[in-house]
């Protein structure tokens, strides 16, 4: 995987507001995990995973198909940004390379910065590949039907 404009192991020296545009992306592992529906209890604040997909997730590769444009089809996409961690924490993934190094952790051993190889986080079992399920194939009504618990 080539990325020259990315500093040497950036993510163990360099503090999150402080990484280009190119290393901020290069945190995402590719795991899919952001990109599933998620139902939150209104009382609780809890957060439950299913393993219904945004229609723009490729679940081969578990990136956005429209990544670059992705607000044109799902206006309410969020763009993470060290501004607005604090605010997304609570749905994050846990093993989620920006919720790992905002709260001071490591990054796994198979995520791709640290193996070299992109389909490292897929071999590991992590991501959700080949897991989904569109949402427009489940009425919202049955998303309960499809909480899952994390792989980690």
């Amino acid at each position: 995987m080539s990325r020259p404009k990315l500093r040497k192991r950036f993510w163990e020296t360099v503090p999150i507001e402080k990484m280009t545009h190119e290393e901020w992306e290069a945190l995402c592992d590719g795991c899919g995990k952001c990109c599933l529906n998620k139902l939150e209890d209104d009382e609780t604040g809890d957060v439950a995973l299913t393993n219904i997909a945004c229609r723009l997730l490729d679940d081969s590769t578990c990136r956005c198909a429209q990544y670059p444009i992705r607000h044109q089809f799902v206006p309410e996409c969020i763009v993470l940004k060290p501004q607005n961690m604090e605010d997304n924490l609570y749905w994050m993934p846990e093993t989620c390379a920006y919720k790992l190094l905002w709260n001071g952790k490591r990054l796994q051993d198979w995520h791709p910065l640290i193996s070299g190889d992109p389909d490292s986080v897929h071999m590991a079992g992590v991501s959700m590949r080949g897991r989904t399920v569109p949402e427009f194939e489940v009425p919202e009504e049955d998303w309960e039907d499809y909480i899952i618990e994390e792989p980690t």
